[in-house]
């Protein structure tokens, strides 16, 4: 199986599935000398691990990380970061009854298709438990973003039918709540609607926004390597993601050039943008103003409902999802979406460095 690597300079490879001894991720490219801590990524980790509310899957699992590797007295040494979180809560009986029989909305059937093999305990490693590789990996660019004053703020825009406005965020509010959301009515109403969905053994999506600021001008390369189309390209891999917006997204299709357009004013000889319809992006480059970046999240796929499906022996039969399982991705997604725009931004800004002579001088002369 190829594709488990990503980025150039910075990648990470994750590795493990659900119902396996542990699951992990290997950072290499990490600059040397970063003060890192497992606390730095056991931070990210808590934000995304399982069982913390009525509304998260009841799987416990404390997914406390270790570093195995590439830290010597607090500091990465350059070599390959090796991060492992132990599988304890494993309830594979629960998947039994799935042995030949594939599930609506999962990867089980064209997994199988491709490879003549697959793990039905959980969905082995299309299971969302492989993001916490993701996460791990990503709590060590973002600690690398950190020093360079660069800062990424991810939260629930929207579960469902609640949508909250622009206009209410309060970030001071993201991490009072179970959704991540920026604003606390929301978040109640949000709570009611779920408890609504559950009672009707089913689920629901919604949309992850990420605000990145600080990030220096011109990062990114202007053809297959651009900001926006890297961020896709680390969203999309993400099982639950059906679809990436940077800035207003689709909402430009509505408008003529003269209103999508952002014009330039000059301040203290700085050039900065009077709207920021393009989300903080201008041919692929970063052009200083806040990176902006929406994820639709799909609804869980296991649910209770009696669903309509096929066994491997090609019979149709009936199928309801036992185990368990979240109502609800968002909130658990927001720090995999977070954790996957930092890691695509470490490596930029790792290849960004060999783009000009004067950044080169100023390393070496």
């Amino acid at each position: 199986m190829s594709g488990s690597t990503f980025g150039k300079q910075f990648t990470i490879t994750t590795w493990g599935e659900s119902h396996g001894k542990g699951i992990g991720c290997v950072v290499d490219g990490c600059p040397a000398g970063l003060s890192l801590q497992e606390a730095d990524i056991q931070t990210y980790l808590n934000r995304r691990k399982p069982g913390q509310n009525k509304f998260n899957t009841p799987r416990k699992e404390s997914d406390v990380v270790e570093i195995l590797s590439g830290i010597f007295e607090g500091k990465t040494t350059g070599a390959p970061i090796s991060l492992l979180v132990h599988n304890q809560n494993q309830h594979t009986k629960d998947y039994d009854h799935l042995l030949h029989v594939y599930r609506p909305g999962h990867a089980d059937f064209t997994f199988e298709q491709k490879y003549g093999i697959r793990d039905h305990r959980g969905g082995g490693r299309s299971s969302g438990r492989e993001t916490v590789g993701r996460v791990a990996g990503g709590a060590v660019a973002a600690t690398l973003l950190k020093q360079l004053n660069i800062t990424l703020n991810a939260f629930s825009k929207s579960i469902g039918e609640i949508i909250i406005p622009t206009k209410a965020y309060d970030f001071a509010e993201i991490n009072q709540n179970p959704f991540y959301m920026p604003n606390a009515t929301y978040a109640k109403e949000t709570a009611a609607y779920l408890e609504h969905i559950m009672k009707q053994q089913d689920s629901c999506g919604g949309i992850v926004e990420c605000i990145v600021t600080g990030l220096p001008l011109g990062l990114g390369e202007p053809v297959f390597d651009k900001l926006d189309a890297n961020i896709a390209k680390a969203l999309m891999s993400i099982g639950a993601v059906k679809g990436v917006e940077i800035g207003d997204g689709m909402d430009v299709t509505k408008r003529r050039g003269s209103e999508n357009n952002d014009a330039f004013y000059v301040s203290d000889r700085h050039i900065y943008k009077q709207s920021n319809h393009a989300g903080g992006v201008l041919g692929g480059l970063s052009d200083g103003a806040p990176l902006v970046v929406r994820a639709a999240i799909k609804p869980t796929p296991s649910i209770g409902q009696t669903q309509r499906t096929a066994t491997k022996d090609f019979s149709a039969c009936d199928i309801r999802i036992h185990g368990r399982h979240d109502p609800i991705i968002v909130p658990r997604a927001v720090v995999v979406i977070e954790s996957m725009i930092a890691t695509t931004l470490a490596d930029l800004l790792l290849q960004n460095m060999s783009s000009r002579m004067d950044y080169l001088t100023a390393i070496y002369k």
